[in-house]
Protein backbone atom coordinates (compact mmCIF):
# COMPACT_ATOMS: atom_id res chain seq x y z
CA UNK A 1 0.00 0.00 0.00
CA UNK A 2 1.23 3.49 -0.28
CA UNK A 3 1.79 5.52 2.16
CA UNK A 4 1.83 9.18 2.13
CA UNK A 5 3.26 11.92 5.22
CA UNK A 6 2.24 15.30 5.51
CA UNK A 7 5.26 16.74 6.33
CA UNK A 8 7.25 19.95 7.98
CA UNK A 9 11.06 18.95 7.54
CA UNK A 10 11.73 22.08 10.25
CA UNK A 11 9.39 19.81 12.66
CA UNK A 12 11.96 17.12 14.42
CA UNK A 13 8.23 15.15 15.09
CA UNK A 14 7.92 15.01 11.73
CA UNK A 15 11.30 14.58 10.84
CA UNK A 16 11.31 11.34 13.27
CA UNK A 17 8.43 10.18 11.92
CA UNK A 18 9.90 9.99 8.43
CA UNK A 19 13.03 8.65 9.33
CA UNK A 20 11.22 5.71 11.18
CA UNK A 21 9.12 5.02 8.23
CA UNK A 22 12.59 4.93 5.77
CA UNK A 23 13.99 2.61 8.81
CA UNK A 24 11.55 0.27 8.53
CA UNK A 25 11.89 -0.08 4.45
CA UNK A 26 8.42 2.44 3.69
CA UNK A 27 9.17 4.97 0.60
CA UNK A 28 6.73 7.29 1.87
CA UNK A 29 5.15 10.35 -0.48
CA UNK A 30 6.36 13.19 0.95
CA UNK A 31 3.79 16.13 1.19
CA UNK A 32 5.46 19.07 2.36
CA UNK A 33 2.00 20.48 2.74
CA UNK A 34 3.61 23.45 3.58
CA UNK A 35 4.43 24.10 0.31
CA UNK A 36 1.64 22.24 -1.45
CA UNK A 37 -1.38 22.24 0.62
CA UNK A 38 -3.77 19.78 0.60
CA UNK A 39 -7.30 21.18 -1.10
CA UNK A 40 -10.49 20.93 0.52
CA UNK A 41 -11.45 17.68 -0.58
CA UNK A 42 -8.28 15.68 0.19
CA UNK A 43 -8.57 17.35 3.41
CA UNK A 44 -11.88 16.14 4.20
CA UNK A 45 -10.85 12.68 2.83
CA UNK A 46 -7.68 12.31 5.46
CA UNK A 47 -10.31 13.66 8.02
CA UNK A 48 -12.74 10.56 7.23
CA UNK A 49 -10.39 8.02 7.40
CA UNK A 50 -9.30 9.01 11.03
CA UNK A 51 -12.49 9.82 11.74
CA UNK A 52 -11.67 12.75 13.06
CA UNK A 53 -12.93 16.58 12.75
CA UNK A 54 -10.98 19.80 11.35
CA UNK A 55 -10.82 20.48 15.42
CA UNK A 56 -8.96 17.09 15.80
CA UNK A 57 -5.79 18.38 13.37
CA UNK A 58 -5.83 22.36 14.16
CA UNK A 59 -2.25 22.93 15.30
CA UNK A 60 -3.55 25.37 17.97
CA UNK A 61 0.24 27.50 18.08
CA UNK A 62 1.31 30.36 16.29
CA UNK A 63 -0.36 33.89 14.76
CA UNK A 64 -2.49 32.09 12.09
CA UNK A 65 -4.66 29.80 14.99
CA UNK A 66 -4.28 33.07 17.24
CA UNK A 67 -6.02 35.35 14.26
CA UNK A 68 -8.92 32.77 14.36
CA UNK A 69 -10.53 34.19 17.20
CA UNK A 70 -13.12 31.42 18.72
CA UNK A 71 -12.94 28.65 17.03
CA UNK A 72 -15.91 26.95 18.63
CA UNK A 73 -17.96 29.74 16.38
CA UNK A 74 -16.14 28.20 13.41
CA UNK A 75 -18.41 25.50 11.36
CA UNK A 76 -15.74 22.77 9.83
CA UNK A 77 -16.67 23.43 6.81
CA UNK A 78 -14.88 26.94 7.45
CA UNK A 79 -12.28 25.58 9.47
CA UNK A 80 -11.62 23.51 6.61
CA UNK A 81 -11.01 26.44 4.55
CA UNK A 82 -9.00 27.99 6.84
CA UNK A 83 -6.86 25.02 6.79
CA UNK A 84 -6.66 25.31 2.81
CA UNK A 85 -5.65 29.03 2.76
CA UNK A 86 -3.30 29.20 5.73
CA UNK A 87 -1.91 25.10 5.96
CA UNK A 88 0.42 26.34 8.98
CA UNK A 89 -2.75 25.80 11.04
CA UNK A 90 -2.63 22.08 10.33
CA UNK A 91 -1.06 19.99 12.88
CA UNK A 92 2.18 17.12 11.42
CA UNK A 93 2.92 14.77 10.69
CA UNK A 94 -0.53 13.18 9.21
CA UNK A 95 0.55 10.16 7.81
CA UNK A 96 -2.05 8.08 5.85
CA UNK A 97 -1.78 4.48 4.45
CA UNK A 98 -4.46 3.28 2.40
CA UNK A 99 -7.56 4.14 3.89
CA UNK A 100 -5.92 4.47 7.72
CA UNK A 101 -4.92 7.83 8.15
CA UNK A 102 -3.41 9.09 11.48
CA UNK A 103 -2.03 12.75 13.48
CA UNK A 104 1.73 10.64 14.71
CA UNK A 105 1.16 13.47 17.72
CA UNK A 106 3.11 11.75 19.64
CA UNK A 107 5.36 10.10 16.81
CA UNK A 108 4.49 6.66 17.52
CA UNK A 109 1.14 7.21 16.52
CA UNK A 110 2.66 6.01 13.04
CA UNK A 111 2.71 2.32 14.22
CA UNK A 112 -1.32 2.63 14.48
CA UNK A 113 -1.50 2.79 10.71
CA UNK A 114 1.67 1.23 9.28
CA UNK A 115 2.67 -2.28 9.93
Amino acid sequence: MSITIYHNPKCSTSRKVLDWLTEKGHTPKVVEYLKTPPDAATLKKILAAMGAEPADILRRKGEAYEALGDVARLKPDQLIAKMVAEPVLIERPIVVNGKRAVLCRPPEKVWDVVD
